[in-house]
C-alpha cells in the first residue's frame, strides 16, 4: 500500500470507470497505431491529475458522465503533452521504459501525439458543454506556451525566479488547475469553488514541479532522469537559479551556468554546478517556495465541506511535497 491508496479508497469505484473509459480511449483497430497506444499506455502513472477532478467532484456528491469524461480529456491532453515533449527533447526514456519516439520515430510520435490531441477534444466534446471544451482547449495552448517559454529562458543569458515561475506555471500548475476547476465545474459548482478548486489545484502544480526539479539533483535510479539531466538540457531550475544569486557565489559557477544555457557544458561541469547547487543552499530554498505554496492550498481546504474529501485532499497535497519519485 502507498500513501496514495487511502486517497484512492475514496473514489475507487470512480477510478474504475475512469480506466475502462481512458482504456477505450486508447484502443484502436488498426494494427500499428493500436501497439503505439499500447505502448504510451503501457506508461501509466499514479493518475494523480484524474484522482484530482474526481476528489474536487465528489466534494459536490455523485460523480457523473461528465466529470469523467473531463479526466480523460486532460489525462489524454497531458499524455499527448509528454510525446511531443520527449520529441522536442530528444529524449529516449520516459518513466524507464523507451520513449514514443525512441521506439517508433519522431514521425510517428508526432502523428500519435496528435491523435491524442484530438481525443481528448472528442473527450471533453461529449461532456455536452462548451465551456468544458472551452477549458480544454485554452489550456492545450497554454501548455504550449510554457514549452515554448522555456525554449526562449535557455537562450537567455541569465535565468530569474520570476521567469522560472512563469514557465512552470503554464507548463505544469496550468494542468493541475484545470483537473480542480473541471472537476468543480462538471459537478455543479458555483463560480467561488470552482475559483477555489481551480487555485487549489494550481498551488498543487506549483508543488508538484518543484519537487520535481529537486529530484534532478540526487542520484536515484528509480526516478526516471539522472542527476543534472535538466542542466544537460539547457535548464536552470529554481535550485541552480537561487544559489546563482547569491552573493557570495563563486564566479566560476556563473560561467558554467552560461555554457549550460549555450548547451556547451560537459558532464564534468554540470556536476560541479549540482555540487555548488547543493553547497550554496539551492535545494533548501527550493523547499521552502514549496512549502510555502503547500501551506497556500493547505488553507484553501478549508472551503471544503466534506470531510472525507478534504482529508483526501490534504493527504493527496502532503503526498505531492513528500513523494520520492
Amino acid at each position: 500500500m502507498d500513501a496514495l491508496s487511502p486517497v484512492r479508497l475514496l473514489v475507487e469505484s470512480e477510478l474504475n470507470s475512469y480506466r475502462q473509459l481512458f482504456e477505450a480511449a486508447l484502443t484502436h483497430e488498426d494494427d500499428y497505431l493500436g501497439r503505439v497506444l499500447d505502448h504510451v499506455k503501457s506508461r501509466r502513472g499514479k493518475m494523480m491529475r484524474p484522482l484530482l477532478v474526481l476528489l474536487v467532484a465528489r466534494e459536490l456528491g455523485p460523480v457523473g458522465e461528465a466529470t469523467l469524461r473531463s479526466a480523460v480529456a486532460l489525462e489524454l491532453l497531458h499524455t499527448a503533452s509528454l510525446v511531443h515533449d520527449d520529441v522536442v527533447d530528444q529524449s529516449d526514456e520516459r518513466r524507464g521504459q523507451p520513449s514514443a519516439n525512441a521506439a517508433y520515430g519522431n514521425k510517428v510520435a508526432v502523428l500519435v501525439g496528435d491523435y491524442l490531441l484530438s481525443s481528448a477534444l472528442h473527450q471533453t466534446a461529449l461532456t455536452g458543454s462548451t465551456h468544458s471544451v472551452e477549458l480544454i482547449a485554452r489550456l492545450g495552448a497554454t501548455l504550449s506556451e510554457g514549452e515554448v517559454r522555456q525554449l526562449a529562458n535557455i537562450r537567455n543569458a541569465v535565468s530569474t525566479e520570476e521567469a522560472y515561475y512563469d514557465i512552470i506555471r503554464s507548463k505544469t500548475a496550468a494542468l493541475f488547475a484545470a483537473c480542480g476547476q473541471l472537476g468543480a465545474f462538471t459537478a455543479g459548482a458555483g463560480a467561488e469553488f470552482e475559483e477555489r478548486a481551480r487555485r487549489f489545484g494550481e498551488l498543487v502544480g506549483m508543488c508538484f514541479q518543484i519537487r520535481d526539479d529537486i529530484f534532478d539533483y540526487y542520484e536515484k535510479a528509480d526516478i526516471g532522469k539522472p542527476t543534472g539531466n535538466d542542466m544537460a538540457e539547457g535548464k536552470l531550475t529554481l535550485p541552480a537559479i537561487y544559489a546563482l544569486s547569491r552573493p557570495e557565489a563563486e564566479p566560476e559557477a556563473g560561467r558554467i551556468a552560461a555554457r549550460v544555457k549555450e548547451g556547451t557544458a560537459t558532464r564534468d561541469e554540470i556536476a560541479q554546478l549540482v555540487d555548488f547547487t547543493l553547497r550554496y543552499g539551492g535545494i533548501d530554498y527550493a523547499r521552502s517556495v514549496m512549502m510555502r505554496f503547500h501551506d497556500e492550498a493547505a488553507a484553501l481546504l478549508a472551503g471544503f465541506r466534506s470531510n472525507d474529501v478534504r482529508r483526501a485532499l490534504g493527504l493527496y497535497l502532503d503526498y505531492v511535497v513528500g513523494r520520492d519519485f
